[in-house]
């Protein structure tokens, strides 16, 4: 700590001393969005270019004092918050939220790494394009961090995650050297791919400061339906259909459990939740068609798929939105389910995957497991089936403390969840990312070959350990 107050004259120097904030209420950058942990900076930085992210890191490597990348602090795995050590600088990049200019040609778009990516949207929309990832912090989150943890979002089943949105990455290393590679090209074999190296590694490799994003046409007409199934084979029943009938057009598919939905009927009365209380419906699916051609091309091939839906038995009962609002609140219905298990008081989260076929057995099995492992829980089960991405969570019996259930049970509920995980073939991790929360979950269920790699690239690009320290890998 005897380097501190010569560090963050250096860094005043380099920001602005208005930019170097140690003092006062820091909440906002100490505090995961979760508000599990509670850390300690030594003092939030805030440049606003590539250049003085460049001299802030390198003179937090002169002094060896770890940094912390921080975007719009969205994230759910802790993988932004400081310790409590009071040693460690947040580097915020909001101030890095320049869109640099679309190239109409190249169907692409670079933009700073603290851009905004509802303005990001938006900035596409005018243009005439799509920006497609969307998620539900996309009025607060970047697209920094959207690309530091790989985020998914619920249109992931025609797009992709956030890594394959992208063309090329303008990144600061540890060293603070900057590297350039926001060429923007769909085609360069020149040696390994650091692109995707960097794209989900947290900020432990390097930090994102620009992107070249791609973009994509307006879609003519977009559709959106609801429909109750009859059980978890039934909705991936469906999802075949779906994929075989509107092929490109699946935009979206959702599925939501009855008890989910429950919550936003008890918590968000003023939304209407169709066939919340239909008997032999334990399932809802909430499914997208964009298409290129024109509304009555698209509306043809969604009924067509829903008649083949209820013929097959796969559909109990459907809802197709009539407008765009009605779409808007069918989206927002499904969006609500994180509020509403808030609301309703402390729960363990999980954000896991297996292959979309084995949702059904992975299911069954773990629902009795944990029914019979740990009495009265209750299990907020939703998410991305088209691609294989579940949000298995678990709330407290009802009229239990819930703050009690979490200490005494959230190990033992991730253990017999991350079990099962595995033993499904799957990943205890899908879109949220490993931060803090989750790097002894890594270290528990990684492959032993898969650490030592991955020690091995930490350890070349980032020798001192100077950035995001504790985060992903375990020392």
């Amino acid at each position: 700590m005897t380097a501190a107050p010569a560090l963050l004259d250096a860094l005043r120097q380099t920001v602005g001393a208005a930019h170097v904030l140690t003092e006062g209420d820091l909440t906002a950058w100490e505090q995961d969005w979760r508000r599990r942990e509670h850390g300690r900076a030594l003092a939030v930085v805030r440049p606003a270019s590539t250049a003085e992210v460049a001299a802030v890191v390198r003179a937090c490597a002169a002094s060896g004092t770890p940094i912390v990348p921080q975007g719009g602090n969205t994230g759910l795995s802790v993988g932004s918050t400081p310790d409590a050590s009071g040693t460690a600088i947040v580097l915020s990049l909001a101030r890095l939220n320049r869109v640099r200019g679309i190239d109409v040609g190249n169907l692409t778009m670079t933009v700073e790494a603290g851009c905004i990516l509802q303005t990001l949207q938006q900035t596409a929309a005018e243009a005439g394009f799509l920006f497609p990832l969307s998620l539900a912090a996309e009025g607060s989150c970047t697209i920094g961090g959207n690309l530091a943890t790989n985020a998914g979002g619920t249109q992931v089943v025609r797009y992709g995650n956030t890594r394959e949105l992208c063309l090329g990455l303008e990144v600061v290393t540890a060293q603070g050297e900057v590297w350039d590679g926001l060429s923007g090209l769909r085609k360069d074999n020149t040696g390994y791919d650091l692109r995707n190296l960097l794209i989900g590694s947290e900020g432990t490799l390097g930090i994102i400061t620009a992107a070249t994003l791609k973009l994509f046409p307006q879609p003519v007409a977009k559709l959106t339906a609801w429909a109750a199934v009859p059980s978890m084979e039934a909705a991936v029943q469906l999802l075949g259909l779906a994929h075989r009938h509107l092929g490109a057009g699946l935009t979206g598919f959702e599925v939501m459990g009855r008890f989910a939905l429950s919550l936003v009927v008890r918590h968000m009365p003023q939304l209407r939740v169709p066939f919340a209380d239909l008997e032999g419906a334990p399932w809802c699916v909430l499914l997208e068609n964009s298409d290129s051609e024109s509304e009555q091309h698209a509306r043809e091939r969604f009924e067509h798929l829903m008649e083949l839906a209820f013929e097959d038995g796969c559909v109990l009962d459907a809802v197709v939105a009539e407008s765009i609002a009605q779409a808007r609140e069918l989206w927002h219905v499904r969006e609500s389910i994180p509020l509403a298990q808030a609301e309703e008081g402390l729960n363990i989260k999980h954000d896991i995957s297996v292959a979309a076929s084995r949702f059904p057995a992975f299911v069954a099995h773990t629902d009795a497991l944990l029914a019979r492992e740990v009495p009265g829980a209750r299990l907020v089960t939703f998410g991305h089936l088209g691609d294989g991405n579940l949000h298995y969570n678990v709330q407290a019996p009802e009229g239990g403390d819930a703050a009690a259930f979490l200490r005494e049970q959230e190990p033992r509920v991730n253990e017999l969840v991350y079990d099962a995980v595995a033993q499904f073939g799957g990943s205890f991790s899908a879109e949220h990312g490993v931060g803090r929360l989750k790097a002894h979950t890594l270290a528990h269920y990684k492959s032993p070959v898969a650490l030592s790699m991955m020690r091995a690239v930490k350890q070349a690009l980032d020798p001192q350990g100077i950035l995001n320290p504790g985060c992903v890998l375990l020392k």
